[in-house]
């Protein structure tokens, strides 16, 4: 693990431009987020060697280099039709390199369900008169733009908003993509709920409201976990903390009603 004062550049994904009215404008497409999940590596239980995994032709009875491997589509079980570089190249869109804007909209439109992986947009050249132009006029407006792109073999419903001093590209999936809820095998059912239930429902949901700050979020489960690893590197004993006993509670009336007391004695707090 890197030292919290190293920083690290972000590698550039791709280069190409916006394509905005008859204006282009180019930039380098980023990615902005990274996943912090412990990785853990399979060992031989025996000698704790790393298993290694191989690329075996179960009818040839060998193992195969990457230079061996083609793209298959398996149209029927066990019957494929296989894909060339020459065929991906003949795809209306494969080789552009080209961000369309053909909307621009509010966000608040958008369902968050639509979103899939953030990158970020920075202009090919960091004086760039058209990015400056496209990012002020959307910050002015207050809309977003609804593009589309190819990454990586596949074409991309995406958004372009502004955030801070760069854009933000949000890859979307398509309508169809999404999974209607009808497909839900236990639909909830409208159940009638007393009044004074969704009052102090409602009261409860008040109590934890604020403003969203994003750095008083922190992955606790990642944190302990890591403190475990560094304890057995160092050798050390390692210490379960016992778990709290959960608060009996005899209905929902009186589970919301200590969860409103408790919610109000935390903010009590924090305000005194």
């Amino acid at each position: 693990m890197p030292p919290d004062w190293q920083v690290i550049p972000i590698r550039t994904l791709w280069k190409g431009s916006i394509s905005f009215g008859l204006v282009n404008v180019p930039v380098s497409l980023y990615t902005a987020t990274e996943n912090k999940t412990v990785k853990f590596r399979q060992l031989h239980k025996e000698c704790h060697t790393p298993i290694q995994y191989q690329r075996v032709c179960p009818t040839c009875k060998r193992e195969v280099g990457w230079e061996e491997i083609v793209r298959g589509y398996e149209y029927e079980p066990g019957r494929f039709v296989t894909i060339t570089e020459e065929d991906m190249e003949k795809i209306p869109g494969e080789a552009t390199r080209t961000i369309d804007i053909v909307d621009f909209v509010d966000l608040k439109e958008i369902d968050p369900i639509y979103f899939d992986r953030t990158y970020y947009l920075s202009p090919a050249e960091p004086r760039s008169k058209a990015f400056n132009l496209l990012r002020q006029a959307m910050d002015r407006t207050g809309k977003i733009a609804i593009a589309r792109v190819v990454i990586r073999e596949k074409q991309h419903l995406c958004t372009v908003r502004v955030f801070g001093p760069v854009l933000a590209l949000e890859t979307m999936f398509w309508p169809d993509e999404v999974r209607p809820t009808e497909q839900i095998p236990t639909l909830p059912v409208e159940v009638p709920v007393q009044d004074r239930e969704l009052d102090l429902a409602v009261h409860l949901v008040e109590n934890l409201a604020g403003p969203f700050v994003p750095d008083k979020y922190h992955d606790e489960y990642r944190t302990e976990l890591l403190a475990m690893i560094e304890a057995k590197v160092a050798g050390e004993e390692v210490h379960v903390a016992p778990e709290p006993e959960a608060a009996k509670v005899v209905d929902l009336l009186e589970a919301l009603r200590q969860s409103v007391e408790r919610t109000e004695a935390l903010r009590a707090r924090k305000t005194g």
